[in-house]
Parts: C-alpha cells; sequence; structure tokens
C-alpha cells in the first residue's frame, strides 16, 4: 500500500500542476492511490484563488484526493468571519494581512484592490465580495488530519503523547515545539509540514515535505510505503534522506 502526499502550497499553481504530473508518472507504474495535501493552500504565492479552486474542483470530479486544513487556510476563514478575530494560534501582534503572514496576496488573486494599504473593514467588504462562497465553504470543510496505513497525515505536527482523538485542531495546525524536538514514536509516521525547510527530511518518527515553496523553493511530492518515503523527481523515486 502507498499514498502520495504534497507539501505547503502557497498559492503556486504552476508548481501544484507539477507535483500532480510526477505523482501521475508514478501511479503509472506504481497503480493509484490517495494524494494528500497537508495544507497551507493560500497566501504569499500568485494565484491562491487558483490552488483553492484547482483542489475544489479535484475534489467534486472525484478525484482520489485529501485536502487538510493548514493555518494559513484557517486565518483565511476567521478574517472572512471577522477582519478583527485572532487566530488563537497566532502571535497577538500580528494580522493576516502583516506583510509576515500574505494575506495580501490571497486577496489580490481575488482581485481584490490593494488590500495591505487600505482601510481593514473596505477590504473585508471587498473580500467577501469578491471570494466565492464555494472556495469559503470548501475551505471551513477541510480536515485536520488523514491516517491510512503506517502513517498519519496533518499539517503541523501532533502534541506528544497525546491520543490522535484528543489531538486539538490548534496544534494540528499550528504545533511546533515540543513536536520537533521529540525524538520518541509517535507510533505512526507523522508526515506535516508548516516549518519550512529546504528540502524534505525524515527524521525516523516523522516527516516533513514543506520545502519552503513559499520562499521559491520547490513543492515536494513524496510517496510513502509504510514508513519509509520517497520523492518523486523526473528521474523518478529518490529516498527522502534522514536526519541523524
Amino acid at each position: 500500500m502507498h499514498t502520495y502526499a504534497i507539501g505547503d502550497i502557497h498559492g503556486h499553481l504552476s508548481l501544484l500542476h507539477r507535483a500532480h504530473d510526477l505523482i501521475a508518472a508514478d501511479m503509472a507504474t506504481h497503480g493509484a492511490a490517495p494524494v494528500v495535501h497537508v495544507g497551507d493552500l493560500v497566501d504569499r504565492g500568485p494565484d491562491s484563488a487558483g490552488v483553492v479552486e484547482f483542489l475544489r474542483a479535484g475534489i467534486d470530479d472525484a478525484q482520489d484526493w485529501v485536502v487538510l486544513k493548514g493555518n494559513h487556510d484557517r486565518m483565511f476563514t476567521i478574517f472572512l468571519d471577522d477582519p478583527k478575530a485572532q487566530d488563537p494560534g497566532l502571535r497577538a501582534d500580528l494580522g493576516w494581512l502583516h506583510p509576515r503572514l500574505g494575506g495580501a496576496a490571497t486577496l489580490e488573486s481575488y482581485g481584490v484592490r490593494n488590500p495591505a494599504d487600505r482601510p481593514l473593514l473596505p477590504v473585508h467588504a471587498d473580500a467577501c465580495a469578491a471570494v466565492p462562497a464555494g472556495h469559503l465553504a470548501f475551505l471551513n470543510a477541510r480536515p485536520t488530519m488523514y491516517q491510512r496505513g503506517d502513517a498519519v497525515f496533518v499539517h503541523a505536527g501532533i502534541r506528544p503523547f497525546i491520543a490522535l482523538q484528543d489531538q486539538t485542531e490548534t496544534d494540528l495546525v499550528w504545533i511546533r515545539e515540543p513536536f520537533l524536538s521529540e525524538p520518541a514514536s509517535h507510533g505512526p509516521l507523522v508526515v506535516h509540514g508548516h516549518t519550512a525547510l529546504p528540502a524534505a527530511m525524515h527524521y525516523g518518527n516523522r516527516l516533513n515535505i514543506d520545502s519552503s515553496a513559499a520562499y521559491g523553493g520547490p513543492l515536494t511530492a513524496v510517496v510513502i510505503e509504510g514508513q519509509a518515503a520517497w520523492l518523486l523527481t523526473d528521474h523518478g523515486r529518490v529516498p527522502v534522506p534522514y536526519s541523524g
């Protein structure tokens, strides 16, 4: 049994198409399997609207895709619901439209004019008018966890030593420590993104597939069998390197 996974997309539709092309080529040899997207569909990149529409349409067309919720996806939906609300995982001194978070790029992809340079309430009104109701419903409906075989897929990670069914959504989309530094087995391999690296890395108990597409890096596509993982490349499968 194998499962495919794609890292944090962050509005890069062309990279997402390429990742799916690599997966299709691998499926032609090894057979079809679910494709899991670990969240952060939006923010920072040039075409968040296109990414959301591509994934929404694919699932509506019965593609065997799983699209998880990332913290950026949640911040987007919170903003649309209430522009003054704060995601509980976000630092109190930041907001979704802060340049560090990339929310303005998402609104621009929907045609909202100068979202970073105008008062908040008019920007919010324009955003509510511009974002299709189907996109908002799709983002709100995203699950935060998917388990298959010997792997569990989440956006950010899990809180160590807490049962999977007892994990909170905020941890699943926001956590870094103590998850990143925990060496003990979590049972299943935890496949996640959220913490950007130059390239995907296997840590034995977890697999980080956020290869910094948000910052000019590639978008990683992997295939997982048991707790082993391979990068998908133009030259076929390449084992994901291990740390330590």
